[in-house]
């Protein structure tokens, strides 16, 4: 008889545990560790229409290299200071898949201490060729959408 129950709760669990990973698996890549979501190096990893907002986010740095650009903070954070240890030892995904769409809760927190570095980040999904690459990144915590950002160039000296 306990074969047949541990098979049956295998069989429960095996397809969720599956299922939570591939979508997962491409938001904790900017998490463990902690990477700069608009470093060029990470394009490939996303679609419009955040690419939109790093191009121009890139072309008010080529302009204006000695100011702040639109995006001066870790989107995937929604700070700028943050202890490594901390976000990987509080670090929560959860994710739900619809197709070829995704959505990845994050929960973490910043610090060790204070109600303040608590975070939850959500992050769209969608597949492209067969892997998964961000669309967009929302804080729960702070009310803002990284695609809503505004990042207008500087304009040309005319």
């Amino acid at each position: 008889m306990r074969p047949i129950v541990l098979a049956a709760a295998l069989s429960i669990a095996l397809p969720a545990a599956a299922l939570a990973g591939p979508a997962s698996n491409a938001v904790k890549f900017f998490y463990a560790p902690v990477k700069f979501e608009a470093d060029a190096k990470y394009r490939d990893r996303f679609t419009d229409p955040v690419t939109k907002l790093f191009e121009l986010n890139d072309k008010a740095q080529q302009e204006k290299p000695d100011e702040v650009s639109c995006i001066d903070f870790d989107p995937g954070l929604d700070a700028q200071d943050f202890d490594q240890k901390t976000v990987t030892k509080t670090l929560k995904l959860a994710e739900t898949v619809d197709g070829d769409t995704a959505e990845v809760t994050a929960t973490f927190s910043l610090f060790p201490e204070g109600d303040d570095s608590k975070r939850e980040m959500v992050w769209s999904l969608k597949k492209v060729d067969g892997k998964w690459k961000v669309a967009d990144i929302a804080s729960k915590t702070n009310n803002w959408t990284l695609s809503a950002l505004e990042c207008m160039p500087a304009p040309s000296a005319e």
